[in-house]
């Protein structure tokens, strides 16, 4: 089986998968549209995509248009997605699914009524530290996970200007002050990811800037938001705590490893930093950093990795980390340019996958909820002092099983 896309928005991170999009052998046609016809024609003729489309609108009307991945700036994306699967298209949508509860209510609802596909394109649900964790989780080695943590440290210096000014031309300061724990997904992803379950309640703190540039500035600010920086603690459906940074002001190498996180549970716990991550039981500390590196955070000329299989060199390579399974994976994909830690192939293939077997993705519309709502939630706790607010939950996934319909949460690979 095979279908058609449609790609909404023509920026410099939809490039990255418009090609992979064309690649897989289960997508036989790839047109894009843009709000700047010329940057959607630069897309066509340098990626070998299928043609352009005059308008977003044009897409949703024409038939022969079977699904839609949207590349669009993070705060239109509920709406976006929305209007897409009224439409009657399988959507895959970039991070963040939304920015407030009631458009995310909206897309489960949809997704409900519908029966269509729809995918969060979240890259630390396939970091490769979470792979790990997730592996080490189902096979029961933590005992209990009592306490996580994840980190988004981007600093704004280290590429953010630059995504801005591109993407909002002279007004670019007024976005840049995006709130961080309304991008909270790398971060809340790669932990429940790992471990599953949902938060139930959050005490969030604001770290207000004093950079002075404009950006930050309520005076400028879209979402008259001043936080730069941003910690919170969340309470667990299973009574476990987990604590999430979101940070945009921070001294600390972004381009090595821009997410990263810690699992603490009653039998043994795993810890990552930059370019180190150790297991630990209650005897031992097992240094696994070759085991869940990529080629951003560790050379091929590590000692570590001298004696590794010369399959699992070029792999490492090519952008992927040991613990990934690329088995599944197209050969369409071998060679090809990766990211995000490994996880751009997987995006693009879980994607596919779904809608040409009319499976669940694993980031589908309700894990994506649990990743995105809690973020939501603790901006309004930031913003009253830290008063702690209780998270809603829409509940699991529903899978029918047989002639009844049961509600499993989806978490496995």
């Amino acid at each position: 089986m095979s279908f058609t896309l449609g790609i909404v928005g023509a920026g410099q991170f939809a490039g990255h998968f418009a090609h992979l999009f064309k690649l897989h052998p289960g997508i036989d046609r790839v047109v894009v549209t843009d709000l700047i016809p010329e940057r959607a024609a630069e897309n066509v003729e340098r990626l070998g995509l299928d043609g352009v489309a005059p308008s977003f609108e044009a897409l949703l009307e024409d038939p022969s248009i079977d699904a839609v991945a949207i590349f669009t700036q993070r705060w239109t994306h509920g709406s976006i997605v929305a209007a897409a699967l009224e439409a009657g298209k399988h959507v895959y949508c970039a991070v963040p699914m939304a920015i407030t509860r009631d458009e995310i209510a909206r897309i489960i609802e949809l997704v409900e009524q519908t029966g269509l596909t729809y995918m969060m394109g979240e890259t630390s649900y396939y970091n490769p530290a979470t792979v790990y964790a997730r592996q080490r989780k189902e096979a029961g080695d933590f005992g209990r996970v009592f306490y996580t943590e994840g980190d988004y440290v981007h600093d704004m210096d280290l590429g953010f200007y630059k995504a801005y000014q591109y993407s909002g031309g002279d007004n670019w300061r007024a976005t840049a002050s995006y709130p961080p724990m309304l991008y909270p997904t790398h971060s809340i992803g790669g932990v429940l990811g790992a471990i599953g379950g949902h938060a139930v309640s959050v005490s969030c703190i604001g770290v207000r800037d004093e950079r002075g540039d404009g950006v930050f500035d309520k005076t400028v600010s879209q979402f008259d938001n001043d936080f730069s920086n941003a910690t919170a603690l969340f309470e667990l459906a299973d009574g476990g705590i987990m604590r999430i940074n979101e940070m945009r002001r921070v001294g600390y190498p972004s381009r090595i490893r821009e997410s990263r996180f810690r699992y603490f549970g009653t039998e043994a716990s795993f810890e990552q930093l930059a370019n180190v991550a150790v297991w630990q039981d209650k005897e031992h500390v097992e240094d696994i950093s070759s085991l869940v590196a990529t080629d951003t955070s560790m050379s091929l000329d590590d000692p570590a990795l001298a004696d590794i299989d010369p399959d699992l060199r070029d792999a490492f390579a090519s952008g992927y980390a040991l613990v990934h399974d690329r088995s599944r994976l197209p050969q369409s994909f071998e060679g090809e340019r990766n990211g995000h830690e490994g996880s751009h192939h997987f995006l693009v293939d879980d994607f596919v996958t779904a809608v040409n077997q009319g499976s669940l993705p694993p980031v589908n519309a309700w894990i994506a909820a649990r990743f995105t709502l809690p973020g939501i939630i603790a901006h309004e706790s930031a913003l009253r002092g830290g008063e702690r607010l209780e998270i809603p939950d829409f509940g699991d996934a529903p899978i029918a099983l047989g002639n009844a319909a049961a509600r499993v949460a989806v978490v496995g690979d």
